[in-house]
């Protein structure tokens, strides 16, 4: 199996079970795996054979960006099922949710939650 990645991107959103979560909001970042076969789309050098990773982000920046969720559990669940359903061509795929400035005391880097969907590996 072949992987498209989009690494990194980041967001404004305003998601988490506190209230002032959901006031002030915080920085979010989405790391998104894509399994696909690639073969046909390198042969052929057209975008239309492949997954349009613009397309990726923007389907990732209107969620995060969007309604808010309690959870980033829910958050990332959402992004997969979205990318899953939008994009025929991909077969399974993995999203991290970084919360790296949740509301919690104590010494840390970040917060994040990883799932799998469909085909991958």
């Amino acid at each position: 199996m072949d992987y498209i990645h989009v690494r990194d991107m980041q967001f404004y959103g305003y998601h988490g079970v506190l209230a002032a979560e959901n006031m002030i909001g915080q920085r979010f970042r989405v790391t998104v795996a894509m399994a696909v076969d690639l073969q046909v789309a390198g042969e052929s050098d057209a975008l239309h054979h492949t997954v349009n990773y613009a397309e990726v982000y923007e389907a990732c920046q209107a969620i995060v960006e969007g309604q808010p969720y309690k959870l980033i559990e829910a958050l990332a669940h959402t992004i997969a099922t979205t990318i899953l359903t939008r994009f025929s061509l991909v077969k399974g795929v993995q999203v991290e949710v970084i919360k790296p400035d949740p509301p919690i005391a104590g010494h840390y880097k970040e917060v994040a939650v990883s799932i799998t969907r469909g085909e991958f590996g």
